[in-house]
């Protein structure tokens, strides 16, 4: 089922990230993930996310974890983190893609508030340097800002 997008016309947003790898981060956005890759330097590189610029910055490793965590719908959601909203047929590809690749997932995929307002197909994950993503789509977008 493929849902349309709002009606409304989204630029492209930027997001500057650290990794500790530039190498593996090249392995998992580019690779992984199919982002196609812009410029780069010997310390960050541009991927085209779905459309978006993120860039990985390379930053020495950090000694302490500062993963933070809210319940959501009966999960611990890792805060902060990123990603898109894809239409429903991208998303169950992406989904299938990466269990075929054996990614281990923060949240598995599945349906968030089932049968309620906002009802959202979603799923959580992390680079290789620990940065949190989270996919996800709406069978009805126009559900996407709804209350």
């Amino acid at each position: 089922m493929q849902s349309e997008l709002p009606k409304t016309t989204i630029t492209p947003f930027h997001l500057a990230f650290p990794v500790d790898d530039l190498q593996a981060a090249r392995q998992f956005y580019g690779g992984l993930l199919q982002c196609p890759e812009g410029r780069s330097s010997d310390t960050w590189i541009d991927f085209d996310l779905f459309g978006h610029q993120i860039v990985a910055h390379y930053r020495e490793p950090e000694l302490t974890d500062k993963v933070h965590r809210n319940p959501v719908d009966g999960h611990d959601v890792p805060v902060p983190h990123f990603g898109v909203v894809l239409l429903w047929d991208q998303w169950h590809d992406l989904a299938r893609r990466l269990q075929e690749k054996n990614v281990e997932f923060v949240i598995e995929p599945y349906i968030r508030f089932a049968g309620e307002t906002g009802e959202q197909a979603t799923m959580f994950f992390c680079d290789p340097a620990g940065n949190a993503l989270e996919f996800k789509s709406f069978r009805d977008m126009s559900q996407l800002f709804a209350r």
